[in-house]
């Protein structure tokens, strides 16, 4: 059944074409992944489909009743809802079905609403609903229901938005970067939840194993033509390499771009997409297979960087914590040439406070940290460039350098150091205001890079660019002689990139993996599931909207327990988001006194409520 039909749409921005002539259309049950180079059209598209933009020229049409939801990159949400409101605010009858027996839950003595709302829950089956509502809020770490937009950041906002459109029960979703601040746990279930609900997707998203594990076609814009790949990620590879060489219309370069990405997942063991059946126990083994992995490739930069010492970086024994939040424990390790180590863990597991005290930002608080007298660290942050009003993208990394030294008396130039990262000499000479956010971060990464350090550090530096980008940045990578750190939710990025991971597990907890993420994941599949009382229970609060049976306490005692339940949960993602406040290592001075004090006060708070709870429950199962 035809959803939606792209008829002949055109979009230009002055004398600058991005596409004209582009037809296509969008069927039930297909996920379609939508490939593109930033500044090529890509957003524009994206939005003249969903509706939120004109074509210059052709229509959209689309099926009469169609009920379609659009995530883009920055959601417009109202800032003086709450996260509860925001999403009761859905055109969901269930959710507003629930909604309305809540509110009768706050006002027992109105019995004929409390009546007609439980009747209701029963007609809509909206208890079963519950389950899978509390699920995506939890995936999300959307749990303090009762913060305001406005006191969400980027990301939590990007996730509200992420769990409404879900909750809202879409025929057709359109979604751009849905990845974008979602941690590697979220995404991977993410991925399933998408595989087994019945969602037509139309998606922008630089996550290539989510176009390999969620699509079932690639629709890639080149040189304003639209091109359709019946397939997974995988298909769109071998397909592509396929069309380039029999229209025989790019350069020798982009086939040798495509053919190392597809020599490179040629090379990849079965064992990635079958799940293991028995232990791995042989870590010298996945050392061994990952290290050929990257041997593999055929070096094309020879980059003449500075020379490295004997001694490279030591960690000794270094330990830091804020209050009862233990971030590392006695950490030590010894980094040797050539090194390549993937950072992963959950948020607020100290992965920042980590790359602060390498790069002396922040201080351990037991323990020793040595830099060898060679090292120069090459660091990208999160927080990306600052620009200066009026400066030409030239003039920016010409700041920090006019070119990188290659062996036997060659270089690349600032200028060729842009072409390569895909900014033309036109593009050079534009204004940095004029540039995506994409090709901002594009411009960043050359800055760092143009200094020639030795040690690379990156965090996250795969967030907003294209997937032409990242393969231009895992070549430069994998060409990099020195010692290469990152932290990446970008699991494809990292199986290519990395040789061994830091896991941050937790309460100090840092685990030396010998593989990469693929090998990780593989590792930890065919443990045996440590069974947990909190998986049974999540979330750890009981749930209002159970059917009523404490039928032994008083009306002001069942009052009190409910009330008592709420403030536990409010009290206990007070205190998580204190403790990622110290996880971060961003506090200073007169702050971390201020922010003890009130982590103490939650605590001790927490503690007064559950005594009160378990009495009430003694009484209660009396």
């Amino acid at each position: 059944m035809n959803y939606v039909s792209v008829e002949n749409i055109a979009k230009s921005f002055g004398e600058r074409i991005l596409f004209k002539g582009i037809s296509f259309g969008i069927n039930e049950g297909q996920k379609i992944g939508f490939v593109a180079k930033n500044g090529t059209g890509k957003t524009s598209l994206l939005n003249i489909i969903a509706g939120d933009e004109e074509p210059d020229e052709g229509q959209v049409v689309y099926r009469k009743n169609l009920k379609v939801a659009f995530l883009p990159q920055e959601p417009n949400l109202d800032p003086n809802l709450t996260i509860e409101q925001t999403i009761f605010a859905s055109d969901n009858e269930i959710l507003r079905v629930i909604d309305t027996y809540e509110k009768a839950l706050q006002n027992p003595e109105d019995t004929e609403a409390y009546q007609h709302a439980f009747e209701q829950m029963d007609a809509n089956n909206a208890w079963d609903f519950e389950t899978q509502y509390k699920q995506i809020l939890f995936k999300l770490k959307l749990d303090d229901l009762s913060k305001k937009v406005s006191d969400l950041s980027g990301g939590q906002k990007k996730r509200l938005a992420l769990a409404n459109i879900l909750l809202s029960k879409p025929e057709l979703l359109y979604l751009d970067e849905p990845t974008n601040h979602l941690d590697l746990e979220m995404i991977e279930w993410l991925e399933e939840y998408f595989a087994k609900e019945n969602f037509t997707l139309f998606m922008v998203t630089h996550d290539r194993y989510f176009l390999e594990n969620v699509c079932n076609e690639i629709v890639e814009l080149e040189n304003g033509q639209l091109y359709s790949y019946k397939g997974n990620y995988a298909y769109y590879l071998n397909n592509k390499e396929a069309r380039i060489a029999n229209e025989q219309i790019t350069t020798e370069k982009a086939k040798q771009l495509y053919k190392k990405e597809l020599d490179w997942m040629r090379r990849q063991p079965k064992a990635r997409t079958t799940k293991s059946k028995s232990r791995i126990d042989d870590f010298y083994e996945i050392k061994e297979r990952a290290h050929k992995r990257r041997n593999d490739h055929e070096v094309q930069l020879e980059i003449n960087m500075e020379r490295m010492g004997s001694k490279i970086l030591e960690l000794h024994k270094i330990s830091k914590s804020y209050n009862d939040l233990l971030l590392l424990d006695k950490f030590e390790y010894v980094f040797k040439k050539g090194e390549r180590v993937g950072i992963i863990g959950k948020n607020g597991t100290g992965k920042s406070t980590f790359l602060n005290m390498i790069t002396g930002a922040t201080t351990p608080d037991h323990g020793k940290i040595v830099i060898g007298d060679t090292i120069k660290f090459g660091y990208y942050t999160q927080k990306g460039i600052t620009i200066k009003e009026g400066q030409k993208v030239i003039e920016v990394i010409r700041e920090f350098g006019d070119y990188i030294p290659l062996k036997k008396g060659r270089q690349i130039s600032a200028q060729q150091l842009l072409e390569r990262f895909l900014f033309d000499r036109k593009k050079q000479y534009d204004f940095v205001e004029k540039l995506s956010g994409g090709e901002r971060k594009r411009l960043y990464l050359c800055t760092v890079l143009i200094q020639n350090p030795n040690f690379l550090i990156l965090d996250e530096p795969t967030n907003d660019l294209d997937i032409v980008t990242l393969n231009v940045l895992e070549n430069f990578l994998l060409d990099f002689p020195g010692c290469l750190m990152v932290v990446s939710h970008d699991r494809y990025f990292m199986d290519k990139i990395v040789d061994h991971l830091f896991v941050f597990k937790g309460k100090g907890v840092i685990q030396d993996f010998p593989g990469n993420y693929t090998d990780y994941r593989i590792y930890e599949s065919s443990k045996e599931p440590e069974v947990k009382i909190e998986t049974l229970t999540e979330p750890k609060v009981k749930n209002s909207w159970k059917k009523d049976n404490k039928t032994a306490l008083s009306y002001n005692e069942q009052k009190e327990f409910n009330r008592i339940e709420r403030d536990l949960k409010k009290l206990e993602l007070r205190k998580k988001e204190i403790e990622n406040l110290f996880a971060q290592g961003d506090l200073e001075g007169d702050k971390i006194n201020e922010e003890s004090q009130k982590l103490q006060k939650i605590i001790q708070d927490i503690e007064d409520n559950e005594m009160r709870w378990l009495e009430l429950s003694e009484k209660m199962e009396g």
